[in-house]
């Protein structure tokens, strides 16, 4: 929810003003009244505009929206995102000075018109391609791009600098910082938290032995217990929680599909839950049912014994719910907070491992220890919480669970649920307390409007579409597709795509489309910039908006449009590799040398400037925001702040193309010996594991894959990258026309089963074999077949 603050002496007028004098007279008095009452409904009128006004974007819905549609945007579903950065960082994007006026030109049929053309070889797809759209794209072996740019030094081929190179770079800065701080702090913080979790939870089942609440007790003995013993296998298990701790671990490590979870339902038939009434009266609590597919270790975290320890632990942590539909399960929530607020050291320590991973991710999408806390202090009325205060009053028990009805429900159903029916169902079902919990992201929240039951089958139209019907059924929409969210942000081809193939067809697509667009429209900078996750997204959208006049010919056609469509995907599926422990999942329902010869090589940067630009500032907000919390090394801010000047000056080249200034010799041979950039990056991202050269390049090459959504039934929709490809691009220096070479991403979309959710490695073999599926149709407007 955005955070929007009014001054209050809008409304408000201080007694000081008002004691000036010990004396007034009736009549200065009566003028004062007067006033008052006027600047009183003034500001209060005021007051209600302003609110009307900020607030307006929680009121998306159409009124002529048919009322039997799936409830997934109307009332209050969707609300804004909280702005939570302000407290680590400032985000300042540099100015961006431009106006396009490179001149028209077009491309001979044989080439003729291009100086360079007899240095280069090209088939007759790609060549047709090249001359048509002024660029063309060939998938290649490449495993990292500074190899293309490397290549082309020592062959002084023109370098064609891309977003996507750049791009990479930053995922690589990203992934090694987040990989280094879970390494250096977060891996022995969370163990010692879960240590001292136990403790404090053995503590509590002791004291309330043979009361209502020792099951509660009972349970988070065992919960942090699991979550320890992941961490740290030689902690001991007390034999009253043995069989649950031993059977959710075994889960664990088996890690193949969803069960229900013994920690949770410890107890369970033994809980009344009387309080959890419906029109239909009281329901039984149904028991909680986890997929265990999700601790299979991915991402960055495979190749560390204490990455995988922590991958399990925190996704532990993180997707585990305590359900406000059980009050037993409430009650083991309570006595966590309970524990945090007694303990200022453990409050501290939760603080320590959440706040910095908020600053990389984003804020839980569950309710968390501050919001029990609060709730709990206003009910009883302290600010000295302890476990007999709690116990002992069941008035203000029932007190708390009524105003627990207020929080807000998570707007990301990361639950394998079967069983919701309308809206609030489905709130009654995935509404609770996570103790770490999993993290809300803009594009998780666009995929959940446009999926089963947000959307319907393709047989059914919204007149007659029953939300009650229960399970991701045949026909319906399961998975989404990645193109969901640059279409929702704006991108009209997007859309476009999605129509041709038929996604669109869904019931209620469109119309929940049309809804997102407008939501994702209303966000201002503040909330693009909120944390690193959010800034990622906002330097990708400039990649979506149309090319026109002025701007190179090869960046102003459709094929254009879905190269950068491929780069914006491409660099998401990065993003969601790097954060696919924190980032919620929704859920459906159910060297030297060269030739004697000196050659003219000048080269050219792809110009994205507003691209450098959000690059550059988020650049500085990671540096910044990580050195105020000290957790950047003197060594990885020199990282940083070289990656920041190298992207300034990418950002200016590409200025003076678009306004039509010469480069100097200083740009030329930055543009020249980018790829020795590139690889310097490389090695410091990835020296921690081991690898000191770019000999070891197979060890750890581009190529990533990440699981971004789940259909219960039994698959999940994989993203991935593969191996680099190049990129022929004809540009316009000094009023000749030349070929310039460079690197882009190649992404894939497939679906896969769920209880083999890809790592990189395997989907590195994938590639190695040739099993990778095709790429998506609509790139062969741009890409030729491998020569």
């Amino acid at each position: 929810m955005f955070e929007e603050k009014f001054d209050e002496s809008l409304h408000q007028i201080t007694p000081d003003a008002l004691n000036n004098k010990k004396r007034f007279s009736w009549r200065v008095l009566g003028i004062i009244f007067f006033v008052a009452i006027i600047l009183g409904v003034g500001g209060y009128g005021l007051f209600k505009y302003l609110n009307f006004y900020l607030n307006k974007t929680e009121n998306l819905v159409d009124e002529n929206l048919n009322k039997e549609q799936p409830r997934n945007l109307i009332e209050n579903i969707l609300k804004p995102a909280t702005v939570l950065a302000s407290r680590f960082a400032d985000y300042e994007e540099p100015t961006v000075e431009i106006n396009p006026q490179i001149p028209f030109y077009s491309v001979a049929q044989n080439l003729d018109n291009v100086i360079n053309k007899d240095r280069f070889k090209f088939s007759d797809a790609a060549q047709n391609l090249l001359v048509k759209n002024g660029f063309v794209v060939i998938p290649q072996n490449y495993q990292e791009f500074f190899s293309i740019y490397e290549l082309n030094r020592m062959r002084q081929i023109p370098n064609f600098i891309t977003t996507d190179s750049i791009l990479h770079n930053y995922h690589l800065a990203f992934d090694y910082l987040l990989r280094d701080l879970e390494k250096q702090q977060l891996f022995q913080e969370v163990t010692n938290l879960t240590y001292e979790m136990r403790k404090a939870s053995e503590t509590q089942y002791e004291q309330l032995k043979d009361t209502e609440w020792e099951n509660a007790a009972k349970r988070n003995v065992a919960f942090f217990i699991v979550a320890n013993k992941l961490l740290y296998p030689e902690a001991v298990i007390p034999d009253y929680v043995k069989t649950e701790v031993e059977t959710e671990l075994n889960l664990i490590e088996e890690h193949q599909e969803i069960q229900l979870s013994p920690v949770i339902n410890i107890g369970k038939d033994l809980v009344q839950d009387a309080w959890f009434t419906t029109p239909q009266g009281i329901l039984p609590v149904e028991a909680l049912k986890e997929d265990y597919s999700q601790y299979n270790v991915r991402g960055h975290y495979t190749r560390d014994e204490n990455l995988k320890k922590y991958f399990k632990a925190m996704m532990y942590l993180g997707r585990m719910t305590f359900r406000l539909k059980s009050l037993d399960e409430t009650k083991s929530a309570i006595l966590m907070s309970i524990a945090l607020e007694e303990n200022n050291n453990l409050q501290k320590s939760w603080d320590r491992v959440y706040e910095p991973t908020v600053f990389f991710v984003g804020k839980s999408d569950d309710i968390t220890f501050y919001d029990y806390d609060d709730i709990l202090k206003s009910v009883y009325n302290t600010e000295n919480l302890n476990l007999s205060l709690i116990t002992s009053d069941q008035d203000k028990l029932d007190a708390f669970l009524q105003q627990t009805k207020n929080l807000e429900s998570p707007q990301i159903n990361s639950m394998p649920i079967f069983a919701a029916g309308i809206q609030e169902d489905r709130d009654q079902e995935i509404k609770g307390f996570r103790f770490m919990g999993q993290r809300f992201t803009i594009d998780a929240s666009i995929f959940q409007r446009l999926i089963y039951r947000e959307v319907g089958d393709k047989t059914q139209v919204c007149s007659n579409y029953d939300p009650k019907q229960t399970g991701c059924r045949a026909g319906a929409r399961c998975l989404p597709k990645g193109l969901d969210i640059p279409a929702a942000m704006g991108s009209v081809e997007a859309l476009n795509i999605l129509e041709q193939e038929d996604e669109t067809d869904y019931t209620c697509y469109s119309e929940n489309m049309n809804k997102m667009k407008q939501y994702v429209a209303s966000f201002n900078d503040n909330t693009w910039t909120q944390n690193l996750y959010w800034g990622w997204l906002n330097m990708l959208r400039p990649l979506l908006e149309i090319k026109g006049n002025g701007w190179p010919v090869f960046m102003q056609n459709t094929a254009w449009v879905h190269k950068e469509l491929t780069t914006y995907l491409s660099s998401w599926t990065e993003l969601k590799r790097d954060t696919i422990l924190y980032a919620k999942q929704v859920y459906a329902e159910l060297g030297g040398g060269g030739d004697n010869e000196k050659l003219d090589d000048r080269g050219y940067v792809e110009p994205n400037p507003y691209v450098y630009a959000r690059l550059a500032g988020l650049l500085k907000m990671t540096r910044e925001g990580l050195q105020i919390r000290s957790l950047l090394s003197e060594e990885n801010t020199e990282f940083l702040d070289k990656m920041e000047i190298l992207v300034l000056q990418l950002k200016e080249i590409s200025e003076k193309e678009l306004n039509g200034v010469a480069l100097s010799d200083e740009d030329y041979n930055l543009i020249r010996a980018y790829g020795g950039s590139l690889e310097h990056f490389w090695i410091q991202a990835v020296k921690d594991m081991g690898i000191e050269n770019k000999s070891q390049l197979s060890e750890e090459p581009a190529a990533v894959v990440a699981d971004v959504a789940t259909d219960p039934n039994g698959s999940v929709l994989e993203e991935a990258t593969g191996y680099i490809g190049e990129i022929y691009a004809i540009v316009p220096i000094d009023g000749e026309l030349r070929i310039t070479k460079g690197g882009v991403y190649t992404h894939y979309e497939f679906p896969w089963p769920l209880s083999d959710r890809l790592t990189d490695e395997k989907w590195r073999e994938m590639l190695k074999n040739g099993e990778e599926p095709a790429m998506a149709d609509w790139t062969a407007s741009f890409v030729a077949p491998q020569e």
